[in-house]
């Protein structure tokens, strides 16, 4: 199956970016894994609890017995794509579970768990050092019923793959003189949104890690709803930090 997985990426690869999804392989070997009990392991019973859904049953200290074992395959993430516990799907599920309104969680939560679709989290900055999230420049801005998003993002990783239909976007809400850690939020972004330009897939010594990708994107007064942005305006370094957390 994993020399498979590579064959069915070669192939992929060859078609061009416009063509970059999960192979046939990993959709097979899904429907395997969710009839063995062995889907959505990620989210643990207090996260699961929280959003009303079902996870794997599973606490954090279980799960990471179970990423020991998935990470032994090659590629790294081939089992936890089967099981839909990959990158960056992952956290941006439990982001919506643990912080998204009812409303969110049927739109975009419910598909993620059920992999009908894949998204991306676009925190890294080019022009700042994006590792300490208070550096964030994006900027989101109200108008109305809608904020509108400027800036540019890179290596986010997912939004190269034609699934990926949702991103989670860090940015800064706050103005010059808001507290250090209030000046950000999350706010849910619609691939599809106009305004969104995919500028390049990025490299890591020549390997483009299709069919997911890490992308570079532009983002011109992009207008989402007001209602897109997670637990509240400026609470987003809060949930960067407890999105990293246990």
């Amino acid at each position: 199956n994993e020399l498979l997985f590579f064959e069915q990426v070669k192939k992929i690869r060859e078609l061009g970016p416009s063509h970059w999804k999960q192979p046939p392989i990993i959709f097979e070997l899904r429907e395997k894994a969710k009839a063995r009990g062995l889907w959505n392991l990620f989210l643990p019973v207090d996260s699961a609890k929280l959003a009303g859904r079902t996870g794997g049953g599973l606490t954090n200290l279980q799960y990471a017995d179970c990423c020991e074992i998935m990470g032994t395959s090659n590629h790294a993430e081939f089992a936890a794509e089967a099981c839909n516990c990959s990158s960056p799907d992952t956290g941006n599920m439990e982001v919506l579970a643990r912080f998204g309104t009812e409303e969110q969680k049927k739109q975009w939560l419910e598909p993620l768990l059920d992999a009908k679709i894949r998204s991306a989290y676009a925190m890294t900055e080019p022009a700042v050092a994006s590792s300490d999230a208070t550096n964030i420049r994006t900027s989101i801005t109200r108008d109305g019923d809608h904020w509108v998003i400027n800036g540019r993002k890179h290596w986010i990783t997912g939004a190269g793959n034609v699934d990926c239909k949702i991103m989670i976007l860090m940015g800064r809400t706050g103005g010059p003189d808001a507290s250090t850690y209030r000046a950000q939020s999350q706010i849910l972004v619609p691939m599809e949104t106009p305004g969104i330009t995919l500028v390049r897939p990025m490299e890591t010594f020549g390997d483009d890690d299709c069919p997911k990708g890490h992308m570079e994107i532009l983002f011109e007064d992009v207008r989402v709803p007001a209602t897109n942005m997670i637990w509240g305006e400026g609470r987003g370094f809060e949930i960067a930090q407890l999105r990293l957390g246990p």
